[in-house]
């Protein structure tokens, strides 16, 4: 690259801005038009794909990736797929742009109502996941927004291969390249041009670990939508179906080590205990994950001690912690204050107790008789997620069309004048 970082990334920035003031007045139809034409360009250059992820696994275990940072970088056939299928049911989701709700008539005679715009333009940075430069596309398309991709050094040429198929779905349906730009220069100033641009860019979306989430929300001149961390519970109530209890948190934790909807504490009532942990244990050591447990725990079953800080990591790995509580009280009580405030759930047959949970638990999603690992934004039916969100403002669980976009007034007037 012969111009500086900060200058090709204004150059990013500037086109990015022209080309959301296009999409800005783009129809529905034509946004799907280029979705399909995407999801066949993935489809046609499949082999291609799968070329440039392969040099990037290579490179990356060279280089002593973690072992859940590969498996996020890797691209099997059915995580094209999944792609594929991703841009197909974000076609077909409703636009939400230019809905307007809440139109209603006032005493002066003018009607006033809301309506859903884009944001603008969207920068996303990210670390391994290549389908994540797919997610983000198709969701920024259809809502309307430019977006400004910076996927990690470690998926470079996956990004880039991908970048070429979204490049020939919009082009084949006249819609202007710079309406998704990815990062070309794996220069880490490229990040922090990136997040203090805001004459170009509207919103920036970290998804990645936890220093490099920190240090965007630090550094950011923009506003930032993320979550730190995905330390999620399953709490498994006295008046839990147990055999029901032990499908839910085997598959909460065991479904994907690498995502942040994972389990990475079971807290069990002391009622059930006894009963509940040692199958429950022996599952999860025929999977090979390191349990660490309280000291009653430890008392039932065979386990590590947990330390203070297991109470509050995010594993990402085949380590599970465990704690016995006396009640729900107790349970939510450690799920406040230990949490991430991203997912947490209850197996319990007890209605009120499921309700007091979903109440309690300042989560931004709380699950009952489910596993936490639902907490996605194609389960969520949103077609698939930019990112979860664990702030309270301007987002919060899953971010899908709905979150990318904001709300304007609407004024519609006769000549009527204020008097």
């Amino acid at each position: 690259m012969t111009e500086s970082v900060s200058a090709y990334m204004t150059r990013l920035g500037q086109a990015a801005r022209a080309a959301s003031r296009v999409l800005a007045r783009t129809s529905t139809g034509q946004k799907n038009l280029a979705l399909s034409a995407i999801a066949d360009a993935l489809g046609e250059d499949r082999e291609a794909l799968v070329a440039a992820n392969a040099e990037d696994v290579v490179a990356a275990t060279a280089a002593g990736l973690e072992p859940a940072l590969l498996d996020r970088l890797t691209l099997t056939p059915a995580r094209i797929d999944a792609m594929i299928n991703g841009l197909k049911q974000v076609a077909a989701l409703p636009d939400p742009v230019g809905a307007v709700r809440d139109l209603s008539a006032r005493p002066s005679g003018i009607q006033i109502g809301k309506m859903r715009v884009p944001l603008g333009v969207i920068g996303i940075i990210y670390e391994s996941r290549p389908n994540v430069t797919i997610d983000a596309a198709s969701l920024c398309l259809k809502s309307g927004n430019a977006t400004i991709l910076r996927g990690g050094s470690e998926a470079i040429r996956s990004n880039r291969a991908i970048a070429a198929c979204i490049q020939k779905g919009l082009a084949k349906v006249g819609l202007p390249a710079a309406a998704v730009q990815v990062v070309e220069t794996t220069d880490r100033a490229a990040v922090g041009a990136l997040i203090t641009m805001p004459e170009f860019v509207d919103v920036i979306v970290p998804r990645g670990g936890k220093n490099l989430i920190e240090r965007i929300s630090n550094d950011a001149r923009v506003p930032v939508i993320k979550h730190l961390d995905g330390i999620c519970h399953v709490y498994v109530d006295e008046a839990a179906d147990l055999a029901k209890a032990e499908s839910i948190a085997f598959n909460a934790k065991c479904y994907r080590y690498g995502i942040c909807g994972a389990m990475e504490t079971l807290l069990v009532d002391a009622k059930v205990a006894e009963t509940f942990l040692p199958a429950m244990a022996r599952r999860f050591e025929e999977k090979g994950v390191e349990l660490r447990g309280c000291e009653r725990t430890r008392d039932l079953i065979q386990a590590l001690p947990a330390t203070e800080a297991d109470w509050s990591t995010e594993y990402l790995a085949p380590i599970l912690s465990i704690r016995i509580v006396e009640g729900l009280d107790e349970a939510i009580e450690h799920i406040n204050h230990y949490g991430s405030h991203h997912t947490d759930a209850i197996v319990t047959e007890n209605l009120g107790r499921s309700r007091r949970f979903l109440a309690e638990v300042d989560s931004s999603s709380v699950m009952v008789n489910a596993p936490t690992c639902f907490a996605d934004g194609f389960e969520y039916g949103l077609g698939a997620e930019i990112g979860i969100s664990t702030d309270k403002l301007h987002a919060r669980g899953p971010v899908g069309l709905e979150g990318l976009t904001s709300e304007k007034y609407v004024v519609f007037g006769d000549g009527h004048v204020r008097s």
